[in-house]
């Protein structure tokens, strides 16, 4: 039997009209009768996490992983604003993701009762749609509670796709369960319009008929580039007068630095959003990114155009270096061995923390890598893995920095979880891409204040949350453990805990841009 609540019937009826089949519930009352629906909805699986932070950001995991809209459940009051920073990864990323919040009816707002605050639009520009739901009492009033789903699932889905907020205020009483089945409720549909053939011809003739021609994609690889720029910044031959960019962040600001110097920049997304990273943007294109990449790459193949293989020669010495350098027991040889050991990742999925570790995968990868470079926050980035992993039986790798780890520790406090997580743990007592920040050596505060500096290690975490640990402090036991890690059988997680210094860690990076 579902909930008597009119609008939680249209609301669930309508996500499962949409396809919508995953959501990340969190607890509480006035959230109960959505939870309820949809635990009872045979087309809906539940994740019940407990911390709403936490729980988004799984949410953030699982729709990047299933490439499908995952809705995200909270009951009333602080609980929503707790999902903001995953909310606005998904934004930035442009990941499906659909807020449900539970409210109270509009006349306690601000009356100095429980568990209330404003909540429509509480996300802000965070989100492409934010609608709250009536309380339909008649035919007019569900029709408008229709409308609203059906405007806010299709914004999640459809035109550069991205997170909306569905909030639902629910009177009390809560907790009647005395409706046979879900209403058949009316589908809006989006049929989108093909990429037009003309636009895709101007844009492959301007690249080819361009005499220093790059295609840079965004979020968040960029492979060998950053040493790539840092060979030649000052070498004008290797500047670019038409950079094709195709959306999503870049990590190097090395790169992005070299890139202004580029004489125009046409920028490509599916919702012709003017982002002038580059500071000489000229034109936005309107279109599919992967299918204009890939048109690209096609005209480029059998014949090469100049600019083009002098970029590769370069690249090509840069991945030798990068694959001769046998660094000192490091994170860096931590993340060399990982991915060594891994070679192209077909069996698997890389989700990588923020900050250093995602500069290390930019160096050593060989295969696309997850990461949260929407907003670049170290918030989320084991519970968006975390969430990832539940969606998918491959196995699931987060190479992740301390601060990052322990920030999110919450992940692992999941009964979701099986043994298809991997967790590397790069562990050097603070947040090292500090040391790494000219002049900020200069500041008595940097260790303790700043980079948060500490002594902390995750085994208890572990033994608490049933998940299995291993640790290396050299680099006999870093090969053992990254081996057993991988080829362990398990039905829990397992992580790796790697001990390094700070300081040999920043030298043995700055050992590596000599060439």
């Amino acid at each position: 039997m579902y909930s008597n609540k009119e609008n939680v019937n249209i609301l669930t009826a309508l996500l499962v009209e949409h396809g919508v089949r995953h959501a990340v519930v969190c607890p509480g009352s006035r959230n109960s009768p959505v939870v309820h629906n949809f635990n009872e909805c045979p087309q809906i699986r539940c994740y019940p996490v407990t911390d709403e932070r936490s729980a988004a950001f799984y949410a953030l995991g699982m729709a990047q992983a299933l490439q499908q809209p995952v809705a995200i459940c909270v009951t009333s009051g602080t609980a929503l604003l707790n999902l903001a920073p995953a909310v606005a990864e998904a934004y930035y990323q442009h990941v499906p993701m659909i807020v449900i919040s539970a409210d109270r009816p509009p006349m306690w707002i601000d009356q100095q009762d429980g568990q209330t605050l404003p909540q429509p639009d509480a996300l802000g520009r965070l989100v492409k749609k934010a609608v709250t739901l009536p309380e339909p009492n008649d035919e007019a009033g569900h029709w408008y509670c229709n409308r609203l789903v059906n405007e806010a699932i299709i914004s999640c889905t459809h035109q550069n796709r991205g997170p909306v907020h569905i909030n639902v205020p629910i009177s009390e009483p809560l907790f009647e369960y005395s409706v046979a089945g879900l209403p058949k409720e009316r589908k809006i549909e989006i049929v989108p319009a093909e990429v037009p053939s003309q636009a895709m011809s101007h844009i492959g003739r301007m690249f080819l008929l361009s005499k220093k021609p790059m295609l840079i994609c965004g979020q968040p690889m960029n492979p060998n580039l950053d040493e790539a720029v840092c060979l030649v910044e000052n070498d004008e031959s290797y500047v670019p007068d038409l950079v094709l960019y195709i959306g999503g962040s870049i990590v190097s600001k090395r790169l992005k630095n070299f890139l202004r110097k580029a004489k125009e920049v046409w920028s490509v997304n599916a919702s012709c959003e003017v982002n002038d990273t580059f500071m000489n943007l000229t034109k936005v294109i309107q279109g599919d990114e992967k299918i204009i990449a890939d048109y690209v790459h096609f005209l480029t193949e059998d014949n090469k155009h100049p600019f083009i293989e002098k970029w590769e020669q370069l690249l090509s010495r840069v991945r030798s270096h990068a694959d001769m350098y046998q660094p000192a027991y490091s994170q860096m040889a931590a993340v060399k061995c990982f991915e060594e050991m891994i070679g192209n990742a077909d069996d698997c999925h890389v989700h990588y923390g923020n900050s250093t570790a995602i500069r290390l995968a930019n160096i050593f990868a060989r295969h696309r890598v997850f990461c949260n470079r929407g907003v670049n926050g170290i918030e989320g980035s084991l519970s968006t893995a975390a969430g990832y992993s539940c969606a998918v039986d491959e196995p699931v790798y987060c190479v992740i920095g301390d601060l990052s780890f322990f920030y999110d520790q919450n992940a692992l406090w999941n009964q979701n979880l099986r043994g298809n997580l991997r967790i590397l743990l790069l562990n050097n007592s603070k947040g090292g891409i500090f040391n790494m920040l000219k002049g900020l050596d200069q500041s008595p505060a940097r260790d303790r204040l700043i980079a948060g500096e500490h002594h902390t290690s995750a085994e208890g975490i572990c033994r608490q949350n049933d998940v299995g640990y291993l640790n290396a402090s050299n680099a006999e036991e870093l090969q053992k453990g990254i081996a057993t890690l991988i080829k362990t059988e398990s039905s829990r997680p397992v992580l790796l805990e790697v001990f390094t210094q700070a300081q040999t860690d920043e030298q043995v990076l700055k050992d590596y841009y000599i060439f």
